[in-house]
């Protein structure tokens, strides 16, 4: 394909940024009929709908193939791995686990006094999750580890993993993620059988990772019966640059994340359009040699640029799109980073690249899309936590004003009952 032929990011106003970024519906129609569909059969027929399911949509070869694999498997997996393989993955698994624990450790249980007696909170963890890693063209098992180490490191007590056609890199990184079992099987029918339980697997209390338009479909379907960490849709970025940023390598992290698929969408905010011009010359440059550049080609034409006359122009273009990551490129990187409201990850100055997060330099990989950044995070172990309260009332003499406000405010509302239960804790005068 000849450079010329190569796309560029458009260029669009400041006043078509609001229209752009609108929250978009994250759950295809069709999709969502599908997944139901899917989603009812194992409701109702289990393990043999999901076998079925599973041979239908190619996740196995025949309904005698495994689909449920214990510790030994893993572990085999982990074997015929190379040396430098297992180093690779272990090396990971502890820096995500490092960052996983000390998210753990800055959330405790807590007491205070109220009157008449005390009231608190403690922490704990679920007991079971379901963790999801996408096996389309490529494995990912840096999604094994995001999901399934930061879950251990909650302290979930059991975790699978679910992944169609897993590679043995898939297997391995389960094990070293300490994964208690793994279900070969993808799609809806692997979010319903999480979900649900069937014959051999566990129900999950939550069920967590990216995945494509059927399992963020299924997820939103199953969403109340168990937990859900988000509707995830195509992967994101946006970096803010000024003159001193380096386009190569602007160009370059955008790529990185439109190889990602046809609908992910990069996205440049720039002081000036020079830097765009460079920026998009630089495109066309390493799109002509990158060998997953069809796929990152048409992502491309998704993405978009806008031109403004301040970095502080740029910080209010990204906080409108709350974009999955940020990257600032600018000077004073680290300031700029700080002043920014909405994001999923922000990757700060020139070393730190958003494919480092990915890859794990320690935070997760598992962010919020679409705009969804505005009001949620990205997975972490307080995913996995949940915060319950308790109070209790040793002095009853010294509550009593809390008892008279509650026969008070009960009154108030309309609920006898209510007010009559907080009489029986009265005092007499």
């Amino acid at each position: 394909m000849a450079t010329d032929d190569l796309p560029r990011l458009r260029v669009v106003s400041l006043a078509e940024v609001d229209d752009l970024a609108k929250l978009n519906e994250p759950v295809e129609p069709l999709a969502r009929h599908q997944a139901m569909e899917i989603i009812n059969d194992i409701k109702t027929n289990g393990k043999t709908a999901l076998l079925q399911q599973a041979l239908r949509l190619g996740d196995i070869k025949s309904l005698q193939d495994p689909i449920i694999l214990g510790r030994a498997d893993l572990e085999k997996a982990w074997l015929s791995l190379t040396d430098g393989q297992r180093e690779m993955l272990q090396r990971t698994r502890e820096r995500i686990e490092a960052f996983a624990k000390a998210q753990r450790s800055a959330i405790q249980d807590v007491s205070i006094s109220i009157p008449g007696g005390s009231a608190g909170h403690t922490i704990a963890p679920m007991a079971v999750a379901g963790c999801y890693a996408p096996g389309g063209r490529y494995p990912l098992p840096s999604s094994v580890l995001m999901t399934a180490v930061t879950a251990k490191a909650a302290g979930v007590t059991k975790v699978w993993v679910a992944s169609p056609r897993p590679s043995a890199v898939t297997l391995g990184a389960a094990f070293i993620a300490e994964a208690d079992a793994f279900l070969a099987v993808g799609g809806a029918q692997a979010v319903a059988a999480l979900a649900y339980g069937v014959d051999g697997v566990d129900a999950s209390d939550i069920v967590v990772g990216p995945g494509n338009k059927w399992v963020t479909a299924a997820k939103s379907l199953i969403s109340g019966v168990c937990a859900i960490d988000m509707l995830a849709g195509p992967s994101e970025v946006l970096v803010i640059a000024d003159a001193t940023a380096d386009p190569q390598t602007i160009a370059a992290d955008l790529l990185a994340q439109a190889e990602h698929d046809v609908e992910a969408r990069p996205i440049l905010v720039a002081t000036s359009r020079n830097v765009i011009d460079q920026v998009n010359d630089a495109l066309v440059q390493q799109l002509s040699i990158l060998p997953t550049g069809e796929t990152a080609r048409h992502a491309v034409l998704k993405g978009f640029a806008v031109a403004v006359n301040s970095v502080e122009e740029c910080i209010l273009v990204s906080d409108k799109i709350a974009p999955e990551h940020l990257e600032i490129q600018t000077a004073d990187a680290k300031a700029v980073a700080f002043r920014c409201k909405n994001y999923g990850a922000v990757f700060i100055g020139h070393g730190a690249a958003e494919v480092l997060g990915d890859y794990g330099a320690g935070p997760n990989h598992v962010l919020p899309t679409g705009g969804t950044a505005k009001y949620t995070g990205g997975l972490s172990v307080f995913t996995f936590l949940r915060v319950r309260t308790w109070m209790s009332m040793d002095d009853l003499h010294g509550g009593q004003v809390v008892v008279k406000d509650a026969v008070e405010l009960a009154r108030l509302e309309g609920l006898e009952g209510h007010a009559r239960a907080a009489e029986k804790r009265l005092l007499p005068a």
